[in-house]
């Protein structure tokens, strides 16, 4: 990877990025027993900020808890871990990834005394879905397989192994020629992206799926319906289903490495007149000002690099 980062956080120590190794017969490698976050620092006037650290720091200790992997960290080392991870790497813009799984001890499936191992890496990663989808809205189709169950799984958690269903999926979409994938969830309703959440407008009224949709309870989402509010949209949350989206005036994903990205079109069929609508880009334009630092009021959500401690980790000998 070219554009990866020369040091890594693993298990309390600041290490070069090629050391950073597990064994092979580790329990995550079997099992995808790991809870992991996405999380994405941007540039400012005032330098790097860590976009709404503090919560995805706790969601990862809250997906760890429903999976019985206990976090040998605190909350704020773990904050501070990022901090300082991405201020040694250099960067004033990258991708954070934060991940705590099981090590080696046993190969049952039960973990038993698997000790818990912890990382967090930096490294640019540019548009998730590509500058031109980002820009002018990505061609999605609706996945053959179905988002996991919330009663099969804690659905709301960001888990490892979780994602192979959604990695089902994409790699059906790209195979078909679409930037993305669609899954409904075991209902028939609309569920969420591989690895967005989804909003659709209808007569000037924003709409998303809830929990019981069997979606992940994405940070991106929850601050759209924050601007909502504040922006004095109408913004409900009910099932979606899917004659509803086709019928949509504009749809959009929203997720830390999507951001706020435009559906065009859904299986071949145009939302709206096929290009990104007003609501859609006044909810994006506000969000892209928040990152870059720009909307005072909304400071609190952003993590300054600068302030992390004097006393900078060295890297292991």
């Amino acid at each position: 990877m070219s554009d990866q980062s020369k040091l890594i956080w693993f298990n309390g120590k600041i290490v070069p990025w090629e050391e950073a190794q597990i064994h092979v017969m580790s329990h995550v490698l079997h099992y995808g027993s790991g809870v992991f976050e996405g999380i994405k620092c941007y540039s400012t006037q005032n330098g790097p900020v860590i976009f709404r650290l503090d919560d995805h720091i706790k969601r990862l200790f809250e997906s760890g808890e429903k999976y019985g992997i206990i976090i040998p960290y605190s909350v704020d080392e773990l904050i501070k871990a990022c901090l300082d991870i991405v201020k040694l790497n250099g960067f004033e813009n990258c991708y954070i990834r934060p991940i705590a799984f099981y090590g080696y001890d046993t190969l049952g499936v039960h973990p038993k005394n698997c000790p818990v191992e912890v990382a967090v890496a930096s490294f640019f990663w540019g548009a998730y879905l590509g500058e031109d989808g980002l820009t002018n809205g990505v061609n999605i189709t609706v996945s053959p397989w179905k988002r996991l169950s919330l009663e099969s799984f804690p659905s709301s958690t960001k888990a490892s192994g979780q994602y192979l269903n959604s990695m089902l999926a994409v790699q059906d979409a790209r195979k078909r020629g679409y930037d993305e994938a669609l899954l409904l969830n075991q209902d028939g309703f609309v569920a969420e992206g591989s690895g967005q959440n989804i909003f659709i407008v209808k007569d000037n009224k924003v709409i998303t799926n809830g929990e019981n949709a069997s979606i992940l309870m994405g940070i991106t989402r929850e601050t759209i319906i924050q601007l909502c509010h504040d922006l004095e949209i109408d913004i409900q949350i009910m099932d979606i289903t899917h004659e509803m989206l086709l019928n949509a005036d504009e749809a959009f994903f929203t997720g830390t490495a999507s951001e706020i990205t435009p559906i065009s079109s859904v299986d071949d069929s145009s939302i709206g007149n096929g290009k990104p609508g007003e609501i859609t880009l006044k909810l994006k334009n506000l969000y892209l000002d928040i990152i870059h630092g720009k909307m005072s009021q909304y400071t609190h959500w952003l993590s300054p690099i600068q302030c992390t401690n004097d006393l900078t980790p060295s890297v292991a000998e």
